[in-house]
């Protein structure tokens, strides 16, 4: 039995990469310890539930935050991912057990009881399973709406690259409000930061889901300081852009251990202030970009400005 606490055990397959140096991070990228009643109120609903949170397994820097505020990113279809993404930190290899029947009534009770108006869900890639966990997320859907009618729901997929290009239809039918997938970092670093993954097929996704219905809000993200330069990312902008995505989020790339890709560089604030500038000029309803962005991070605020946009831009 893997014991997914041992890094050796969690990744196995950097177990034998030789290390990357982790430098100092800068004073933005600090974040306080999380003490707060609300945090371990969080953490006792999503144990009790048997959940497992992206907020936990991928090292979230505001966790704290978050958890503080009884919002949490639940993560579905287990705890084990198919890929071997070289920045994430969520445990890799071959799933144990097959989809939890039972799990998308977990989580619809969870949602209730911290009573939320807002929810990201998200999973590991599934590749041993042939729909790719395309109805495991609609199912999911489907027991939210039940559960909490008045909750909004985004959802952060894998890219299903190996299955039918029909199971898409079968999540955007479930109506989520926001269908976000995650380009993660530029094309020209696919190969080495998300070598299972194709930036054009991931891209393609996106714009197949406006296609399918024009009214749902797209949203996707990618990390900065992986290596990247400002061209590609503003060249990555552009073809957001052409796909129709509504809502870009940039955040600073954090190295989880030393078996992970290197950080390049801390990339300023100022910075991502100018790509959030150039972002707005592109023509995206939202912008969110800073050092500690991540796809979820205020995601029920964001949703509501997000909304606002698109109403003035139609008013």
């Amino acid at each position: 039995m893997r014991d997914l606490k041992v890094p050796g055990q969690r990744h196995p397959e950097k177990a034998h990469r030789p290390d990357n140096v982790q430098p100092k991070k800068p004073d933005w990228i600090r974040v306080k310890a999380p003490t707060s009643k609300g945090y371990f109120e969080t953490h006792k609903i999503m144990r009790e539930h048997k959940l497992v949170t992206v907020c936990e397994e991928a090292g979230c820097p505001n966790a704290g935050e978050c958890w503080s505020q009884g919002h949490a990113t639940m993560m579905i279809m287990g705890e084990v991912c198919t890929r071997a993404c070289s920045f994430c930190n969520i445990a890799t290899g071959k799933p144990p057990e097959d989809l939890d029947a039972f799990e998308p009534g977990r989580v619809a009770d969870a949602v209730q009881k911290l009573g939320l108006k807002h929810v990201v869900i998200t999973s590991v890639d599934r590749d041993d399973i042939k729909d790719g966990g395309a109805e495991h997320f609609a199912q999911t859907i489907r027991a939210i709406r039940h559960r909490s009618p008045g909750t909004t729901i985004e959802i952060l997929t894998p890219d299903f690259l190996h299955c039918d290009p029909e199971v898409l239809e079968v999540v955007v039918k479930a109506k989520p409000d926001v269908f976000n997938h995650n380009l993660e970092t530029v094309p020209g670093l696919y190969p080495e930061v998300r070598a299972g993954a194709r930036y054009f097929h991931s891209l393609r996704l996106l714009q197949r889901v406006k296609d399918l219905d024009p009214s749902m809000f797209t949203k996707s993200g990618i990390m900065v300081g992986l290596g990247e330069d400002r061209q590609a990312v503003h060249q990555v902008m552009d073809d957001m852009r052409a796909a129709g995505i509504d809502f870009l989020t940039i955040g600073q790339y954090l190295q989880p251990t030393p078996k992970h890709h290197a950080v390049d560089r801390f990339v300023h604030p100022d910075e991502f202030a100018a790509y959030e500038r150039a972002a707005y000029g592109k023509g995206f309803l939202m912008v969110s970009a800073s050092p500690l962005t991540r796809s979820s991070y205020h995601a029920g605020d964001d949703f509501a400005r997000l909304q606002a946009a698109r109403n003035a831009k139609f008013a």
